[in-house]
């Protein structure tokens, strides 16, 4: 039984799908946009609203959290805590959105780009 399951794995093993989600993460933190496929974007998609959340609170624990998870990107960090958390204060949430742009050439996969709204 499956239960309680959830989550894509994109035709990936943990290691190498939870390495794709940090770096989509950081990308869309640090370009404030990305293109990529629909899977891949609706799946990192909370990732990103709940670091924007801890970055919102803006204490040390939050901003400890947020390091542990992207141990190599302080200049990210620094974005998320300076620039981006202060542009959502007024937002509970929603602050992403997923624009789909069309099918990709080799394999019709949906491509879609996700930004910051």
């Amino acid at each position: 039984m499956a239960h309680r399951i959830d989550g894509r794995k994109l035709s990936r093993k943990m290691g190498p799908r939870l390495a794709l989600y940090k770096n989509l993460t950081v990308s869309i933190l640090r370009y404030e946009r990305v293109k990529t496929t629909e899977a891949k974007a609706k799946e990192v998609q909370g990732r990103v609203e709940r670091m924007i959340t801890l970055a919102k609170r803006g204490d040390l624990a939050a901003r400890r959290s947020v390091t542990s998870q992207f141990p190599n990107e302080p200049l990210v960090i620094t974005k998320l805590f300076d620039e981006i958390a202060p542009k959502y204060a007024d937002r509970t949430s929603g602050y992403t959105r997923i624009v789909k742009i069309g099918q990709r050439a080799g394999d019709a996969a949906e491509i879609v780009q996700i930004e910051l709204v």
